[in-house]
């Protein structure tokens, strides 16, 4: 019997993993896919390296810090910081027809920016850093509320609440339209106040240290292998079905693989409502240049855009992708101290909201035309909002909201999992518990301290 099984090989899952085995826990991640990672994750083709989720590393504090999501989750999995070699971004910029706010890892350039195009509005800006600044992570009844009431509240011009919600909702916000207060203020922080960073070989590294630790700790890892069941009795999970038949018991279970997901593997429960299931997924097309971004003009290190006053942050009504908003990553433009970091090719990556059902009924002839078609629309849309690259263009893929499904098993391919997070990560289940996405925290610093945080909280208090 193992201490704690875990479900799924993400970024929450190693981080959890490595905390346990840590102590002496006997400890089993299960992973469906064939590699590690989940939405964090790659592929090659052509002979090349593409990262699937990873833009930037948000939370992103100097070598040397003591506070901070990243200082903690080097102290309690002890790591060092050169374990990440994160390089710090140049530069990124919301921009809306109207205006543009430019923001770097340094809060003061924001609020200079606030100054100078909303001058009215920059005390208010500062109530605002007041508020997310003693926001309490865990308080569920807070974490619910609505962020645009909250911003209403705050703010008498509507354009600064738009273009502040755009990168936040992009970067974590599973729900449509509206963001929950909680949400909100965890992405602000991580974003604007702690700032971007990306490791030097992208997300690789990082994933190549957590299974190296992991495994040197003793933990078992164990790929394309898939939870079929979980078996419960009297409201205790007794055992694991794997989907070849065998089964393995453990005191306690830790599932990321989503909180409707999980339920659905559960023995005791019907179908979850699918209309709990989160709606928001991507297409992303990433481009391949024969030359660094900044020899044409390029310098923006992120680009969240938006082409009219009001931010679309919906499922499209009517198509495979709705490309009025959108981000353009260039990972070339990180501050690397030297040029063993820096990637060889100039890459360009456009994020744009898509619609699974959509992708997902098509044949695989349409399929194959769809992403010709909205490689060059995306792309299209993106260059009225940073210089055009399409003339230096060697290689492109795109990958869609079935590639997110693959990779990371979520209903709708729903990047940030269900609306509803559960911040406790208890289940009906009383050794059944969640992490990661539907736990509440997002992207990379965020799933690995959801791993931690609910491995200290239920699975080492024996």
């Amino acid at each position: 019997m193992y201490d704690t099984i875990i479900i799924g090989a993400g970024m929450s899952g190693l981080a959890a993993g490595i905390r346990l085995a840590h102590y002496d826990q006997r400890v089993c991640i299960l992973e469906r896919h064939y590699t590690i990672g989940g939405l964090n994750s790659f592929y090659r083709l052509n002979g090349r390296d593409y990262d699937v989720g990873l833009h930037a590393v948000t939370n992103f504090t100097e070598k040397g810090a003591k506070k901070g999501p990243l200082a903690r989750i080097l102290r309690q999995l002890r790591f060092k910081w050169e374990d990440f070699s994160l390089a710090p971004q140049k530069g990124s910029r919301v921009v809306f027809p109207q205006a543009e706010l430019k923001f770097n890892n340094d809060l003061d350039l924001l609020r200079s920016e606030i100054a100078s195009a909303f001058p009215s509005q920059i005390d208010n800006f500062e109530d605002l850093l007041k508020k997310v600044v003693d926001y309490d992570d865990l308080d569920q009844e807070m974490f619910e509320i609505s962020s645009r009431t909250i911003l209403a509240e705050t703010f008498s011009e509507p354009l600064l609440i738009e273009m502040l919600l755009c990168p936040l909702m992009w970067y974590g916000n599973a729900a449509e339209d509206d963001m929950a207060w909680g949400q909100f203020c965890i992405m602000f922080r991580s974003i604007f106040i702690e700032g971007f960073a990306r490791p030097y070989k992208g997300v690789r590294l990082i994933l190549k240290n957590l299974v190296k630790r992991f495994r040197g700790l003793g933990g078992e890892l164990k790929l394309r292998t898939g939870v079929k069941q979980i078996l419960v009795e009297d409201g205790h999970a007794v055992a694991i079905e794997l989907d070849n038949g065998e089964q393995i018991t453990g005191k306690r279970i830790l599932s990321s693989a989503g909180n409707i997901e999980t339920l659905r593997m559960c023995s005791d429960t019907s179908e979850p409502d699918p209309r709990r299931a989160g709606q928001l997924t991507f297409i992303e097309s990433i481009s391949v240049l024969d030359r660094q971004p900044d020899t044409f003009g390029n310098h923006d290190t992120i680009v969240f855009y938006n082409d009219s006053e009001k931010f679309h942050w919906q499922r499209p009504e009517s198509d495979l992708c709705d490309i009025r908003t959108g981000v353009i990553c260039s990972p070339n433009n990180y501050e690397y101290s030297d040029d063993d970091g820096r990637l060889a090719d100039g890459i360009v990556r456009i994020t744009s909201i898509a619609d699974f059902d959509r992708w997902n009924n098509l044949s695989k002839e349409q399929y194959a035309l769809e992403k010709l078609r909205w490689y060059d629309r995306s792309v299209e849309s993106a260059v009225r909002f940073t210089p055009d690259f399409r003339d230096y263009v060697i290689d492109t893929d795109l990958f869609t909201p079935t590639t997110i499904r693959r990779f990371t098993w979520h209903d709708n391919g729903a990047v940030y999992g269900v609306p509803d997070k559960q911040l406790d990560g208890t289940t009906h289940v009383d050794n059944l518990f969640l992490c990661g996405t539907d736990q509440g925290y997002v992207g990379i610093i965020g799933a690995m301290m959801s791993g931690i945080s609910m491995a200290n909280l239920h699975c080492l208090r024996d």
